[in-house]
């Protein structure tokens, strides 16, 4: 069961990886268009590093140091802005809605 929670916040660790990832390309990306300074884009990326690195670490002493309560589990995956299931099920609610507005605004037409 360990294991099994270790490897759930070792994925965890990993998305937000890939979200500084993401983050840092669109900061670059806002750079190039001139939306931001470089030195702006620099120091946004810096914070994203130091974020990244706080959640890793706050994860890390979690898994290490203690058994993880539901509850802990809970707390961790909101400090690392996980989307519940019930957020997803809501998006996809509005996702049908704005589609069945636009498919009906496309047939009137």
């Amino acid at each position: 069961m360990k294991n099994e929670i270790k490897n759930i916040f070792l994925a965890g660790i990993g998305s937000a990886a890939y979200t500084y990832e993401k983050a840092s390309k669109m900061v670059n990306d806002l750079v190039e268009k001139g939306k931001l300074t470089v030195e702006e884009g620099k120091e946004l990326s810096e914070e994203l590093k130091r974020n990244i690195k706080n959640t890793t670490e706050n994860v890390k002493e979690n898994v290490e140091n203690k058994p993880l309560t539901k509850e802990d589990m809970a707390s961790l995956l909101k400090e690392m802005n996980f989307v519940s299931k019930d957020e997803v099920d809501d998006l996809k609610l509005e996702i049908s809605k704005l589609q069945e507005k636009l498919d009906s605004l496309t047939n009137n037409q």
